[in-house]
Parts: structure tokens; C-alpha cells; sequence
């Protein structure tokens, strides 16, 4: 869903009301560190996707500053994306297994490596394509599993600090789109001004506070007080010795699920066409018609810091409008209208204007997934099918960010934003036509179970 394809935030359930680790005398001192953590876990969180903002505009100019074409464009962007297909179903289990926090903090220590090694080579033996495309994809290997680490440890924290959960998985979302926001205008400057060698070093920097901030202030026990069903880290041998099985049973949760195939099947497409859109047209278009990578900034941070606003909006009024004719009508705006301004060939302003109104449509999208995604999926499954629906999502995305290329080099700019346009309406108001999307609705869960013998 344009930048923001929904990834699934699987939590755990809210108390009916606000609850307090320290009860009617107020907050204890471990309530207060439990907040504490969270903060740092939320602000760790935005901050390594800052980092991934800053690596998707340097790559795209590092690769035109070499004489790149669109093609090469995409190939660079396929090789971003394909990572998450191979951590995202391997990673959920992998990360239950090595620890939550563990996995999030060698994540982020693998990736900074990956991005430092690209400036430094560059600015000493050089850095020649293929090179990009290996350390791009190790960089990229381990992002989806830490991203999954910080997220499966926010119920556990979230319950000691004596808050609602959907206050902390507004704070998560919420945490990912301001990160689009800095993250873009600070790439759009950076590169414009420096270059996007130099660049990656502050990409390199922001996965190294990532690390420190969980490894400082983030327990060893986050997920303590969630964990109760089978594959923690601290099991036995006999359980760890399980994992393809593990596996498989996320897999066929997810299988035999009719929502949750239906909303990977939605969201693959749709991540596909904002892969084209994304990662190859748009620097394309930028480059070639707007005047470099500060347009594209501006454009990008446009598209968070409306969806932040729509997503803080929607908090609002969540409970009071239907959730599938909100979520398809939201998604088509999310990616229709942009795409078309685009295709159409209009001057920025409106091309902001356009794309202020797609993040603010997008901001309902990921809340109402969480929700039906919270509701759908059981407590002890959740790592599993989280990884395995991310990697479902993005499996699209380095075919699109390919497709992209090729488009932009032999159809041109205008016709392939016109079939993104097309396509993305079409698929995106689906959840219209009912059948299993009415599943969506609130309490269709109970009435599931009402009808099982």
C-alpha cells in the first residue's frame, strides 16, 4: 500500500479497561522502567527504519551517478526487497528461538555493517555494481526478523508498563511513518547536498543506535510476560529440535485461513505496483522531470507525514465505521489518485496535493490489519504467521521494482504510472464484493467460534 505496505502487527490482546501494574497506588518503579523500555523499543524501532528510508533514496542515485538505467534501477531494488521473502518465513521461528531481543539487536548490527561497507568501499577500492547488489541483500537478510523481534516484544512490555495495547501499536505505527517523514526529507537533503555515498554513513549510524538503544534499555526478559505458548527461546532442546514443524504450522494457520489469504494476496499485489512505483519510476520521474532527489523528498515526506495525521485521525473514529468498506475505499485512495497525477504529468504542487491525499487514506490501513490480524491470530502462533504474512506481502515487491525498470525503459514514465493507476483501484476496492472480506467486520471471530460444534 504505496509506502507503507501494511505489515502485520500481531498483539496481544487489550484489557477491558486501562490497567496499572502498580494498581490504585500508582505506578511502581517497574512500571515506570517497563515504560521506559517501551519508549526506547518504539524509538529503536523508528529510528532503524530512518536508516531504511536513507538506503532506498542512495541507492537509486548511487546507481544513475554510475551511468545506471532504469533496468539496473530495479535490479538494485529487487536485491533490497528479495531478503524479506527469505527472513520473513524463516525469521518468525528464528527469532523465538535465538530471543526476541537478541535477534533485534544483532539484526540491527548486521545491517550497519552491511551499509558501512558501502561508502567505505566506495570511497577507497570502489564499489562496483555487483558489489552494491551483495551487500544491499545481506543488509537487507536480517532486517524483516528484527523488525518482527521489536514487535513480538511489545505485548509483554506493553503489559508491564500498564497500558492499553492499542496504545503502544498506534505508537509502533505511528513510530514507522514519522521515520518516512524525517527519513525522507533528511535523504532528500542529504543526497542532494553530499551525494549518496556519504549519505549511507548516517544509514550505517542509525542501525548502531538502534542496537544500543535496545541493547541498553530494552530487558532481557521484554517478552516474559506474554510468553506462555510453546516455541520460546527458553524451551528445551526437544522443543528447539521442532522448528520445521514450528513452521509449518504457521504456515498452515495462514493456509487455511480465508481473510489472512486474501490479504496477502491483496497486499502482494498491491506491493508490487509500489514497488514499481517506488523504487523505480519515482526516482526516475524525480531525476528526470522534477529535478532530482530533493523533489522526491519532498513528495516522500509528504506521503508520511500524511499518513501519520490520517493515522492519528483515524484513531478517532475507528470504532465507529465499517471496517472493509473503510479499508477498500482508503486503499484505493491510497494509491489511485498519486499514480494518476503522476501518469498525467502534472506540476508538483498538485503532485503534492495528490499524494497528501493517498497518506491520508493510508494512514486507516495498517490500524484496521492489526486489529483483524490481533483478533485472527492465536497468542502462541503469532511470530510464525507474522513472518510468514510479511514475507506473503513482499513477495511481489522485487518483481515489481524490476518490472518498473522495464517499464519506464521501453512503455515510458506516463503509460506505466497509467497502469498502476488502473491496476491499483481495481484490486484495491475487491473487499467490496463481500464473501470471506466480511470476515473483517468486528465479531465475526466470535461468530466463528459460536458456529463451531
Amino acid at each position: 500500500m504505496t509506502e507503507d505496505a501494511p505489515a502485520p502487527e500481531t498483539v496481544a490482546p487489550a484489557p477491558a479497561g486501562p490497567t496499572s501494574a502498580a494498581g490504585p497506588a500508582g505506578p511502581t518503579s517497574a512500571s515506570r522502567a517497563s515504560r521506559t523500555a517501551l519508549s526506547a523499543l518504539v524509538a529503536a524501532h523508528a529510528i532503524s527504519q530512518t536508516g531504511n528510508v536513507v538506503t532506498a533514496f542512495a541507492v537509486p542515485f548511487y546507481v544513475l551517478a554510475l551511468g545506471g538505467s532504469g533496468v539496473e534501477i530495479g535490479v538494485a531494488a529487487a536485491f533490497a526487497t528479495a531478503p524479506v521473502i527469505i527472513g520473513g518465513p524463516l525469521g518468525g521461528v528464528v527469532v523465538d528461538r535465538v530471543g526476541h531481543r537478541r535477534a533485534a539487536i544483532v539484526a540491527d548490527v548486521v545491517s550497519g555493517a552491511s551499509v558501512l561497507a558501502m561508502p567505505v568501499l566506495a570511497l577507497t577500492v570502489g564499489l562496483p555494481f555487483w558489489a552494491l547488489l551483495a551487500l544491499v541483500f545481506v543488509a537487507g537478510l536480517l532486517d524483516t526478523p528484527g523488525q518482527t523481534a521489536r514487535r513480538v516484544m511489545l505485548p509483554g512490555l506493553t503489559e508491564r508498563a500498564g497500558i492499553r495495547i492499542e496504545r503502544s501499536v498506534g505508537l509502533l505505527d505511528g513510530s514507522e511513518r514519522f521515520a518516512k517523514l524525517i527519513g525522507a526529507s533528511l535523504a532528500g537533503l542529504l543526497v542532494a547536498a553530499v551525494g549518496p555515498v556519504p549519505s549511507l554513513f548516517v544509514n550505517a549510524a542509525t542501525f548502531a543506535v538502534s542496537a544500543v538503544l535496545t541493547w541498553t534499555l530494552v530487558p532481557r526478559d521484554a517478552r516474559a510476560a506474554a510468553a506462555t505458548a510453546p516455541g520460546d527461546a527458553d524451551l528445551g532442546d526437544a522443543a528447539r529440535a521442532s522448528y520445521w514443524q514450528d513452521l509449518a504450522e504457521g504456515a498452515r494457520f495462514v493456509v487455511r485461513d480465508p481473510l489472512m489469504r486474501l490479504i496477502v494476496a491483496l497486499v502482494l499485489v498491491t506491493n508490487l505496483l509500489d514497488a514499481a512505483r517506488g523504487s523505480t519510476l519515482l526516482p526516475l520521474y524525480a531525476n528526470d522531470r522534477l529535478g532530482g532527489a530533493a523533489a522526491l523528498g519532498l513528495l516522500v515526506a509528504t506521503m508520511g507525514g500524511c499518513a501519520l495525521l490520517g493515522n492519528v485521525v483515524f484513531g478517532f473514529v475507528a470504532h465507529r465505521v465499517p471496517r472493509r468498506v473503510t479499508f477498500a475505499l482508503c486503499f484505493a485512495l491510497a494509491g489511485g489518485p498519486s499514480s494518476l497525477a503522476f501518469a498525467l504529468g502534472v506540476p508538483l504542487p498538485v503532485l503534492v496535493a495528490a499524494t497528501a491525499l493517498s497518506g491520508l487514506a493510508a494512514g486507516a490501513l495498517n490500524p484496521i490489519l492489526a486489529t483483524v490480524e490481533l483478533e485472527r491470530v492465536p497468542e502462541h502462533l503469532r511470530g510464525r504467521v507474522f513472518g510468514l504474512l510479511n514475507a506473503g506481502a513482499w513477495a511481489g515487491v522485487p518483481f515489481g521494482a524490476l518490472l518498473g525498470g522495464v517499464a519506464a525503459d521501453t512503455i515510458g514514465l506516463t503509460i506505466a504510472f497509467g497502469i498502476v493507476a488502473a491496476v491499483y483501484v481495481a484490486v484495491t476496492l475487491t473487499p467490496l464484493a463481500g464473501g470471506s472480506w466480511r470476515l473483517m467486520e468486528r465479531g465475526a471471530v466470535r461468530l466463528e467460534k459460536g458456529r463451531t460444534p
